[in-house]
């Protein structure tokens, strides 16, 4: 089965092992629920920037930790910004892996032509490339007619933590019935490291750094590495 973005062979989640104790996954919100600072849309640039800084300080926060596996979810937002961040750092460091594990082959339907773009830029680089749903005909649907399923987010979300030791998380806890929080929830159940930043505290480094996006990248790089506590 190959991906209908990338064309790159698809293969069962099942087929995959890998070294549990250095590897973690990520989740957080898509972009469309990330609410600009201030909730006004002239910040929308400097909000997304700030979210990407932090994803890209845990991921090496992580690293130096010993950690070389990195499952993303391929959704919008969170998913392909750490996962295009992840594959930078492969090029420096070839011990690092990506995994993409995408929930259903037609997962990128309701996705824009730019997220589109890079995930098909992310299908191709990655190293592995899984879905946890080989029915090349099924779809995410609430309703219980045939070719439809509730779960395909939750079994993907379920397989991440399944496979890793501990979870990079960015939240919102207005959004608490989300599949984030899902993940999040599941992996405290399963004695996971969690290792999250929240949207406050993004908006409280940018309230701080009166909307300057320099002193913003620069409280984020030297912020204290939460991995080693």
């Amino acid at each position: 089965m190959k991906s209908l973005v990338s064309g790159v062979e698809v293969l069962p989640a099942s087929s995959v092992s890998m070294d549990i104790k250095k590897t973690i996954c990520i989740t957080g919100h898509r972009a469309s629920r990330i609410a600009p600072y201030k909730n006004n849309p002239a910040y929308s640039s400097i909000t997304y920037s700030a979210v990407k800084l932090m994803l890209y300080r845990y991921i090496d926060m992580a690293v130096e930790a010993g950690y070389e596996n990195f499952i993303s979810g391929l959704a919008g937002g969170t998913d392909l910004w750490s996962a295009d961040y992840v594959l930078m750092k492969k090029r420096r460091n070839d011990r690092i892996k990506l995994i993409a594990v995408m929930p259903f082959i037609r997962h990128a339907d309701c996705m824009s032509e730019k997220e589109v773009y890079t995930l098909a830029d992310v299908e191709r680089k990655a190293d592995y490339l899984l879905t946890v749903n080989t029915n090349p005909d099924i779809v995410y649907g609430k309703n219980s007619s045939a070719g439809c399923s509730k779960n395909l987010y939750r079994d993907r979300n379920y397989y991440m933590v399944d496979h890793s030791s501990a979870v990079i998380a960015f939240i919102d806890n207005k959004l608490r019935y989300s599949g984030t929080f899902q993940t999040i929830n599941y992996a405290y159940k399963n004695g996971h490291k969690i290792c999250s930043f929240s949207m406050e505290k993004i908006y409280s480094i940018i309230e701080k750094s009166d909307l300057d996006i320099r002193t913003i990248g620069y409280e984020i790089a030297h912020s204290e590495n939460i991995f080693r506590t």
